[in-house]
């Protein structure tokens, strides 16, 4: 009786121990920010970008900022209307030479934006 009191006992430490780190857990979230658009950005614009990074990043919805929810919607924009999948597969671009131009369009504006509100970060912090 001693022997499965002391098996039903570590039974239960080890399942209650799983279910409690289980429960205490979170699932692991990716936060998409500007640095990492700007990031994939540039690769795209130097020909470096894999395709299945490009599809990772401009797939996955931005659901705490706005702003680059919307720059991510004109990238995969840019894709479906100038970009051709397995492109880079033939040793091409992955977009055309007019979303090429747009990309870099928007990539320039997302780095200003990421300046300016960097600048008034700064800003702020000075003057505290």
């Amino acid at each position: 009786m001693a022997l499965f009191l002391l098996v039903l006992a570590v039974c239960l430490l080890v399942i209650g121990s799983v279910l409690a780190l289980l429960l205490m857990s979170r699932t692991p979230r990716y936060r998409t920010e500007p640095e990492h658009l700007l990031e994939l950005f540039d690769q795209a614009l130097e020909n470096r970008v894999n395709e299945n990074e490009w599809h990772a990043v401009i797939g996955h919805p931005i659901r705490h900022d706005e702003y680059l929810e919307g720059v991510r919607r004109r990238a995969y924009r840019l894709m479906d209307e100038h970009g051709r999948y397995g492109r880079l597969a033939r040793g091409r671009s992955l977009l055309d030479a007019t979303g090429h131009e747009e990309l870099a369009a928007l990539r320039d504006h997302l780095a200003a934006r990421l300046r300016l509100q960097r600048g008034t970060d700064d800003s702020t912090r000075h003057e505290r």
